[in-house]
């Protein structure tokens, strides 16, 4: 497996009130305006799960396998052409103050790892990004 870092991003919220929104993949609603609809369509959210499609992959779905309350959210990708695991890693260094890091890990066979980690990377970091700057309060 390859293992992909996000940047650590600083989340000016308590760690249980993100780990509360990240849990449920439903509160992600809130960032549906921010994903980029020319390249993810059919964005779609439940309590265990988002789906949505990309070109030339097609439709994933990203399901919560694991929740550590507070800490972290575990997911696997479902119908995926290769296995890959995400966690969602919370540490609260403060009052009202969180780091969060995404953590990937991919199959990638000696063909596909060149032409996959820069873009796996890049994303990663983007979704990082985003989640970072959901209004966890509201």
């Amino acid at each position: 497996m390859t293992e992909f870092v996000s940047e650590i991003k600083t989340v000016y919220y308590s760690q249980e009130t993100i780990y509360r929104v990240l849990s449920n993949m439903s509160n992600l609603e809130k960032v549906r305006d921010k994903i980029p609809s020319d390249k993810i369509k059919d964005l779609s959210f439940d309590e265990d799960s988002c789906s949505f499609s990309i070109d030339p992959v097609g439709k994933l779905r990203f399901m919560i396998i694991e929740r550590e309350p507070y800490k972290t959210v575990k997911l696997t990708a479902d119908k995926a052409p290769i296995d890959v695991y995400m966690w969602i890693q919370l540490k609260e260094t403060q009052e009202n103050e969180t780091k969060m890091k995404l953590t990937v890990k991919a199959q990638l066979n000696p063909f596909l790892k060149p032409m996959l980690s820069k873009p796996l990377q890049e994303g990663i970091n983007k979704i990082a990004d985003i989640l970072a700057k959901i209004p966890y309060g509201d």
